[in-house]
């Protein structure tokens, strides 16, 4: 592994400080009861780093998205970490009855409504309903949606690093989320195979964690997914064309729940 690749996510780390310092410094400056609040001054970083990373993220990724997103999400849709609402663009219409929104960072909220709304989901048809707790939150997100296992499709892209408790919080979300039959439809960053590689993404996620949000690079998600077990059918695969020495090494899945 090349230093340029052991170093090249400094460029992301500074770009987002740049981005987002200031604006964050200028709101704690108005709100000063938030050098009290060291989680809320976190999401408000990552709000404004996101409004500049987000778009274009996003942009890089539609193929990938409208083959895994738009041809298989189905019914009650829940989109983990939804950040400003991207994956609303690739749901149809005609196959998604509900996009539930789940995204515990409240600044990020109103983007959510204008993406879904343009995408034709809003709370007042009640094709949308918005949550601000997070994914490990299984009981706000059940009583939210009137009872056990009411998902059809669950959607994680660029979230499950974040996450606390990741394999108990991924569990839950399978077995008592998630309908019989129902899916997971998975596009994330994950620990990479090469052990060399692996060390340098346990090596910088503490300080990445601190300027996304507790965004982890080291997670074996698509092995902690399997592992939950019960699936019918579990298609996974990597994303044409990337580096396999990348720090930033993505899974693309789909997980069939059995009936």
């Amino acid at each position: 592994m090349s230093i340029l690749k052991r170093y090249s996510l400094l460029c992301d780390l500074y770009l987002a400080l740049q981005l987002a310092f200031w604006p964050t410094l200028r709101q704690m400056w108005a709100t000063p009861s938030l050098l009290f609040q060291p989680t809320a001054v976190s999401r408000i970083f990552m709000s404004h780093v996101w409004s500049a990373f987000g778009p274009g993220i996003d942009e890089n990724n539609v193929q990938l998205k409208t083959s895994l997103i738009t041809q298989n999400a189905y019914g009650i849709v829940l989109d983990l970490g939804a950040g400003h609402g991207h994956t609303a663009k690739y749901l149809d219409t005609t196959r998604v009855t509900k996009y539930v929104a789940l995204e515990p960072n409240v600044f990020m909220h109103d983007e959510i409504r204008r993406t879904a709304d343009a995408a034709g989901f809003s709370e007042a048809a009640g094709t949308l309903l918005l949550l601000a707790c997070g994914a490990e939150d299984t009981t706000t997100i059940l009583t939210s949606l009137g009872g056990y296992q009411p998902v059809d499709t669950l959607v994680s892209v660029l979230t499950l690093c974040s996450v606390p408790e990741p394999q108990e919080t991924i569990k839950s979300l399978a077995t008592e989320v998630l309908k019989p039959g129902g899916q997971v439809l998975l596009f994330e960053h994950v620990q990479n195979p090469q052990p060399h590689i692996a060390w340098w993404q346990t090596f910088w996620s503490p300080l990445w964690a601190l300027a996304f949000d507790g965004c982890k690079l080291d997670r074996p998600t698509h092995a902690w997914i399997q592992q939950v077990g019960g699936w019918a059918r579990e298609e996974l695969t990597g994303v044409d064309g990337e580096d396999e020495e990348h720090l930033f090494w993505h899974r693309v899945g789909k997980f069939v729940k059995a009936t």
